[in-house]
């Protein structure tokens, strides 16, 4: 009886970015889903927006935190089984914010799913970097952009749609039912990508001297910086948008779906044109030039923020155009960041994870703490965050001209 042929590499290939997307996906569907329902935590809880909002800050404190534990984990135990344990606590985690009696708990199951599930985001970096070499870790990561990119369109929409026949609960069910589904993607789909022969052996010290490493390299330390600044501006406009577009201009929660799917659909064109660009361009040239256009994008979402024109429109455009051009930064500088990483894969991708989202908890705090009805405290904090990441950048050369 003759065996079946094996699938075409291509097509190998595209179920395993699919898997990844979803993995990578975690965190905007998590985040985005629950967005419309600010309003509506807030009147069942009887609480201030500033203490929904807090639930979002814990949940990249959460992010920030269970990278530091998972990349070490996946660089000795290998990828899956990190992965596997720490879905499974996102799902209980999940589980658990269905039925929260108060803010406050609410607030603390958040924190635990983020904890669980940053598993899939930080070890599908460290497996991409497994299997691929810089200018193929860009062009995936640029196609996982357009996987995970799905998640902002469809979540807050689907997200309002719920609400509009439920109550808040039930996003909290589907997002079980997802982790569910990864977890059973995982067990089916992910190969191993880590031999026992490549894994890290000793204790905490080894672990604390590659992050100690990395921490000290410019030109890493320059390509994650830039890109976890800029990604902070992006939480900065998670955060301060439910409120400012549906209390301040009077959006419905369905329509700020809509709005905010379009901001998404920006992000994943410019993805998708930077697969094309790195045809024919280096990754970090396309960096570099995508650092001054989000510079200049931000510093006018700004001033118009700041100044208060009352028209939504005045604020939808620079917006739109400062998070559509991190499709052109976030996959160059993750590769680029990612290729001074060696055997330290898993140590890298963490502390990119880290960074990224420990700076996505300040900017978001920073929304909520200078909150005074308007759009200055998110517009003024995403175009701080932007140029500190255009500064960033030049670490890149500094440590460039010292090698």
């Amino acid at each position: 009886m003759p065996t079946e042929s094996p699938p075409p590499r291509a097509r190998r290939e595209a179920g395993l970015i699919l898997v990844l997307g979803a993995l990578t996906a975690f965190a905007p569907l998590s985040i985005d889903m629950y967005l419309p329902a600010f309003p509506a935590l807030e009147a069942y809880f009887a609480t201030t927006g500033g203490a929904v909002q807090a639930t979002l800050a814990a949940f990249f404190v959460g992010l920030a935190i269970g990278q530091s534990v998972h990349g070490p984990l996946a660089d000795r135990l290998g990828r899956r089984l990190p992965m596997v344990m720490g879905i499974a606590v996102y799902v209980a985690a999940s589980i658990g914010a269905i039925f929260a009696p108060d803010i406050e708990t609410l607030t603390l199951l958040r924190f635990l799913q983020a904890l669980g599930g940053c598993a899939g985001i930080v070890i599908a970096r460290a497996m991409v970097r497994d299997l691929f070499d810089e200018r193929n870790s860009a062009r995936v990561f640029s196609l996982l952009m357009l996987v995970m990119g799905v998640a902002p369109i469809l979540a807050p929409m689907a997200g309002g749609q719920l609400l509009a026949i439920a109550d808040w609960r039930w996003i909290f069910v589907v997002l079980a039912l997802f982790g569910a589904g990864c977890l059973a993607a995982v067990f089916l789909m992910l190969p191993e990508t880590l031999p026992p022969e490549r894994r890290q052996r000793g204790g905490i010290g080894p672990i604390l001297a590659a992050y100690g490493q990395l921490l000290r390299d410019p030109v890493f330390m320059g390509f994650s910086l830039s890109s976890g600044l800029l990604m902070a501006g992006m939480f900065a406009y998670i955060t301060g948008s439910p409120l400012v577009f549906i209390k301040l201009y009077g959006v419905s929660p369905q329509h700020y779906g809509l709005l905010f799917g379009l901001n998404a659909f920006g992000l994943i064109a410019a993805s998708q044109i930077n697969v094309f660009l790195l045809k024919r361009f280096a990754g970090r040239h396309i960096l570099g030039t995508a650092l001054l256009a989000n510079s200049a994008a931000a510093l006018v979402l700004g001033v118009i923020a700041t100044v208060g024109t009352g028209q939504l429109l005045a604020i939808l455009v620079p917006l739109f155009l400062t998070i559509s051009s991190l499709g052109f930064v976030t996959a160059n500088a993750m590769a680029a960041a990612m290729s001074r990483a060696g055997a330290r894969a898993g140590i890298a991708s963490a502390l990119i994870g880290v960074l990224q989202f420990s700076l996505g908890a300040v900017g978001g705090g920073l929304v909520s703490a200078f909150d005074d009805g308007t759009a200055a405290p998110m517009g003024l904090t995403i175009a701080g965050l932007s140029l500190a990441g255009a500064c960033a950048h030049r670490l890149v050369r500094l440590g460039a001209q010292a090698s």
